[in-house]
């Protein structure tokens, strides 16, 4: 259960953030005339639609009934007239007011410098200030005002609304590049991630702003701020959403399907965030454009124009050093190219060495004690994008991705007074390749045609010194994809998407094993084509989005029809319904081996449904909600329903006597998702709930139906972001959650005979539960220029300020010194961690 003080803080963050934001209470105008009139015995007389949602402070009941008119003019746009003793009228026509008001961009809550304020049909006009503030002091109550800035969309405001009453309001320009239609929150939790109309979230990296405990827009790390989306062990390489496992999400690089998404076993995502522009997280009611990813999608992409001009930037954190470039070669040929590399393989910091303690505990490497060792450990990342403007309706687009780590471990020993070395290394790579072509052939039809390569490696040699046992291990995961997709926009509110996908995948594992000697080679390889569509319908205050997609299998000779929904609908101004639904498969899973691993960390193989053995993964997910939206305040209220067939014992990641089972079950997840997030200039605030019960079902098992390894019942997450000038900013941010479940030994039984061997006796699986997870992140950032045109940020961050020790798995081995007892092993969370990076970018 979540304890006391626990739940305080969350509540004390998150009411703190409210009254932070000096609210006034106010009253009703029309109440407050009612009051007046009762008091001074007179009538009021006035159009009700006039002074419809007309909130005012109280006059002070001292004031005589001509003071209480004058205070009610300088409150509100409106003329008080007293006909006689009795009778009042109250209007606004002839009445001259003071406006005001804080341009920003909707996106990033900048102040607009500049931008244009104009009185309609007069010569009135202004323009912002360097913090996009403005005053007009004689405006006609009834007219109406301009407010332009280039690049950004104009809008026009009645005078009256920008009354400034007790404080001048803040204006939001959209940016005329953006979507529009298809974003309806622009700055959602802090600024650089948008809610897109269709339920998904989208993060755009360049105008990423500020979250606790990050130093940089690490998209899989945003992707956790999310409701329903956790890390049962806090690394970017297990995401799991809405109780799925890491292998369900679908990570797709510009187009790209990738197998691999990070560096250091999991701690930091392998995708450079300064030239991927923007990602696209879906966890319902996919587009039949995508199959695999069974529990979410993770679409990332890289700017897909030709810039004019050159742009680029560098920096460093206590871990690597990056660089990108964007650059215009020709008109009609631009390039994109970044590259990051880590620096740890020449020295260590604090960051690094705290990493590196997480990645390795309870290991061959963590638990060496007796002999020298080494480590010589670094990763690298780049990718390069070639841009072709055949002409304005004909576009190519090239790319190349390549991610790697190694790991190099080196033991020396002594043997008969001889020097011994031996070696063990890891090394993980994914390499990626896609080519696009995309056409407009008229104005109401276009095509797309794609293609693309995947490559994963992960290549393995391993020395136990205490069973002299030298063992390799091999897995490759190459799939290639031809897509092409037509476009038929019929009107502007009606579009019809139909295409056609041809998929090859193979997937080859390898193990050799000197004493005894042994050695296994699977080779698999899978054919899939399907057929796709889907119809958009936007228009007005409704969005629908309704298709289905066909899959056939050519090796099982097998049909999957899947079908997908997306619906939102706008009651009223503020109010939204959405209904999200889909059916979705995936051929694809990883092989968790505990007693057969990488090195002793990474313990991850891909593996290829067969039909058999290792069946296609499918899923069915549906869920119902509503949103709220209105002055900054945004409240959204979920429940969905998720159903996953076809998972094997292998790749659920189970620390208990069924591990080395083979069994097919499923898991069905059932919940609710709230989150409520106010924004102002200044402060973004949030708080998310996150309710749900995961339970697996395996029919050969007793009992059956247990709780998944990934249940998380209760998850709270609560944060603060402050803008304490425009240049220096603020976050602090707390995750409060459940303890994951675990399966202990049968007491006064701790181990059992099996044939001729011992094995540690597990009770119940996951029976038992860890305590509750909670960390307290920060981070702060600063803005500055080194000159004119080159621009500089500093971000620290601090991880688990509070340096709680967290446990996130529990396991048991044989005890060496007596087999009648077992050892306990547990893995805990990363400690406190400072972190820092610098940046310039010009």
């Amino acid at each position: 259960m979540v304890n006391k003080k626990t739940t305080f803080l969350f509540l004390f963050l998150f009411s703190f953030a409210i009254k932070a934001q000096d609210i006034i209470t106010k009253n009703l105008l029309k109440d407050v005339l009612v009051e007046i009139e009762k008091k001074h015995e007179v009538t009021f007389t006035y159009s009700d639609r006039n002074l419809e949602n007309v909130y005012i402070t109280r006059p002070d009941n001292t004031l005589s009934l001509s003071e209480t008119l004058s205070y009610l003019e300088s409150v509100t746009i409106f003329n008080f007239k007293l006909l006689d003793n009795r009778f009042i009228t109250i209007s606004y026509l002839e009445k001259k007011i003071p406006v005001c008001g804080t341009i920003v961009d909707s996106n990033t809550l900048e102040p607009l410098v500049l931008a244009t304020i104009l009185v309609n049909n007069t010569n009135s006009g202004t323009t912002s200030n360097t913090n996009g503030e403005f005053n007009i002091n004689s405006v006609p109550a009834n007219a109406n005002i301009t407010i332009s800035y280039i690049g950004y969309k104009p809008i026009i405001l009645p005078a009256k609304n920008l009354f400034p009453q007790n404080l001048c309001k803040e204006i939001h320009l959209e940016n005329l590049s953006e979507e529009l239609s298809e974003v309806i929150i622009s700055n959602f939790l802090t600024s650089g991630l948008q809610k897109n109309i269709d339920g998904s979230t989208l993060l755009k990296t360049k105008k990423f702003g500020i979250l606790p405990g990050l130093i940089e827009p690490d998209i899989l790390k945003m992707i956790k701020v999310l409701p329903g989306v956790e890390s049962v062990n806090e690394s970017v390489s297990n995401i799991n959403v809405r109780g799925g496992t890491n292998d369900q999400n679908l990570m797709l690089w510009d187009g790209i399907k990738m197998y691999h998404t990070s560096h250091f076993f999991g701690l930091i995502s392998a995708y450079n965030p300064y030239l991927t522009e923007k990602a696209t997280v879906t966890k319902n009611g996919t587009s039949t454009k995508f199959s695999d990813g069974v529990s979410s999608t993770v679409n990332m992409q890289t700017n897909n124009k030709i810039t004019d001009t050159f742009f680029g930037g560098a920096g460093f954190n206590l871990l690597s050093v990056d660089a990108f470039l964007q650059a215009p070669i020709t008109k009609k040929i631009g390039i994109h190219a970044s590259a990051r590399r880590s620096y740890t393989d020449f020295f260590n910091t604090p960051t690094y060495d705290k990493y590196f303690s997480r990645s390795f505990q309870e290991n061959s490497i963590a638990s060496n004690k007796e002999n020298k060792a080494s480590t010589d450990f670094y990763f690298y990342d780049y990718s390069f994008k070639i841009l072709y403007d055949i002409n304005q309706n004909h576009v190519l687009r090239a790319n190349l991705i390549n991610i790697k780590n190694n790991l190099e471990y080196t033991e020396e020993y002594t043997n008969n007074e001889a020097t011994i070395e031996e070696n063990s290394n890891l090394k993980q790579e994914n390499i990626g390749a896609n080519i696009s072509w995309n056409a407009d052939w008229s104005p109401n039809f276009s095509t797309e045609f794609s293609t693309f390569i995947s490559d994963y490696k992960i290549n393995s040699s391993d020395f136990n010194r205490e069973t002299d046992q030298f063992q390799t291990q091999f897995n490759n995961v190459l799939e290639s994809e031809i897509r092409f997709i037509t476009n038929h926009y019929f009107s502007d509110v009606f579009q019809l998407t139909n295409g056609a996908i041809f998929n090859e995948i193979g997937i080859a594992n390898k193990t050799t094993v000197n004493a005894p000697d042994f050695s296994k080679s699977v080779k698999e390889v899978l054919l899939k084509t399907a057929l796709f569509s889907e119809v958009v319908y936007h228009k007005n205050n409704t969005y629908a989005r309704v298709g289905f997609r066909v899959n056939y299998f050519h090796d099982f000779n097998k049909l999957i029809i899947e079908p997908r929904i997306n619906l939102r609908q706008q009651l009223y101004n503020s109010l939204f319904l959405k209904l999200e639904g889909e059916f979705k498969n995936q051929t694809t899973a990883q092989k968790i081996d505990f007693q057969d691993n990488f090195l002793g960390i990474e313990k991850r193989r891909w593996v290829l449904a067969d039909n058999d053995k290792t069946p296609v993964i499918k899923s069915k997910q549906i869920s119902f909600g509503a949103e709220y939206s209105k002055n900054n305040l945004q409240i959204d209220l979920t429940g969905f329903y998720k159903f996953v067939d076809g998972i094997t014992v292998a790749n659920q990641g189970f620390y208990n006597n069924v591990q080395t089972l083979n069994s097919i079950g499923d898991y069905k997840v059932k919940g609710v998702e709230f989150l409520i997030n106010k924004r102002t200039k200044k402060f973004s605030s949030w708080l998310s709930y996150t309710f749900a019960e995961n339970n697996y079902t395996f029919k050969t098992f007793t009992p059956d139906t247990f709780p998944s390894s990934l249940d998380i019942t209760h998850s709270f997450s609560s944060a603060i972001n402050y803008n304490i000038t425009n240049n220096i900013k603020f976050s602090l941010g707390a995750i409060l959650r459940s303890g994951t479940p675990y399966t202990k030994l049968v007491k006064d039984n701790e181990t059992i005979q099996d044939s001729n061997k011992t094995i540690v006796n597990y009770d119940t699986p996951n029976k038992e539960r860890h305590p509750n997870f909670f960390r307290i992140n920060a981070s702060g950032s600063y803005n500055f220029n080194l000159s004119e045109d080159l621009k500089s940020t500093i971000r620290i961050g601090f991880t688990n300020v509070t340096n709680r020790k967290n446990t996130i798995n529990t396991y048991y081995v044989l005890d060496e010194s007596n087999s009648n007892k077992a050892k306990e092993i547990n893995t805990y969370s990363l400690p406190f961690i400072p972190n820092l990076s610098f940046r310039i970018s010009f």
